[in-house]
């Protein structure tokens, strides 16, 4: 099994050195050899499991992104540009990192999510927290800088953790939300409070969504997750009690799992897992082992 989440494993350089280079941008996307992806509502073209990427000159117009360089490059880069609509790409279908994430090539999958998440943000920043006034972009798209103040604002990312909790005889606890279709569950998982640690948070969410006490938090990974803005930090923990309570309110169903049930449930499609491109998924992973992509992944009917 791959020792970090999908969408982690991808290493982009990110040359921040450019951002404030206005010169070295505009060269750059001159380049014959810098690439552009075009993206809308957080997808772009896809065929093959790969991302379509055109010339800087043939993309359409929109907000431009610098996204980082190709390794051994000093003068071409990677650019995203925010098209108002989607554009119709022969041979292509339009994907989201929750359609593709987990087949794109890590490194692709690395450039949508940062494409996705500052798309995210520059729509929703168009005008100044301080005064009202409208913000502009700067930065290679990393910065917003309010036109009446000057004051600058940068890309927002939540923390969120995520937690697998494995009992004493080394079941594990999955959940479902009441806005999941039935027979789908995943880890538990929630935002951290201002004031927080992480540990604080893992221990904090588990006991408010299942009544379940936990001890032995470990960090695991990390993964980008752009819907919009969350940076998803895993854990395991060590459950103390196992008395399950949910709250009816984040969690309407919980129960702990052996890897046989958990199998047996995925055999006959009482159980969905989350998408393979999740760091949930990752998380089941590495306590089932590495045979449940494969039996998450055959096409199941129930008898």
């Amino acid at each position: 099994m791959n020792e970090l989440p999908p969408m982690a494993r991808g290493l982009v350089d990110r040359a921040g050195h450019h951002r404030s280079d206005d010169g070295w941008l505009n060269s750059a996307w001159h380049d014959e050899n810098s690439r552009a992806l075009v993206v809308h509502d957080g997808r772009a073209a896809v065929i093959d499991d790969h991302l379509v990427w055109t010339t800087p000159a043939a993309a359409p117009s929109g907000e431009r992104l610098f996204l980082g360089v190709p390794p051994g490059s000093s003068t071409a880069a990677y650019f995203a540009v925010l098209a108002e609509v989607s554009e119709e790409v022969p041979g292509a279908k339009p994907g989201s990192l929750r359609d593709v994430g987990a087949q794109l090539d890590p490194f692709e999958a690395a450039l949508l999510a940062e494409a996705a998440a500052l798309e995210q943000w520059h729509a929703r920043h168009p005008y100044c927290p301080r005064c009202g006034a409208q913000t502009v972009a700067a930065m290679g798209g990393h910065l917003r800088r309010c036109v009446a103040d000057g004051s600058e604002h940068y890309p927002r990312t939540d923390p969120a953790v995520i937690m697998l909790v494995v009992d004493d005889d080394d079941r594990a606890l999955l959940a479902r939300q009441p806005s999941w279709p039935e027979g789908r569950m995943s880890t538990l998982a929630g935002y951290v409070d201002a004031g927080e640690t992480l540990e604080q948070a893992v221990a904090r969410e588990v006991l408010e969504e299942v009544r379940v006490s936990v001890d032995g938090i470990s960090y695991v990974a990390s993964q980008p997750w752009p819907f919009p803005s969350s940076l998803m930090l895993a854990f395991t923990a060590h459950a103390t009690s196992t008395s399950i309570t949910v709250d009816g309110t984040e969690i309407s169903e919980a129960r702990w799992f052996t890897r046989e049930e958990l199998k047996t449930a995925m055999d006959d499609a009482t159980l969905r897992l989350p998408m393979r491109a999740s760091v949930a998924f990752y998380l089941i992973e590495r306590w089932f082992g590495p045979n449940l992509a494969a039996a998450a992944t055959v096409p199941r009917t129930r008898s």
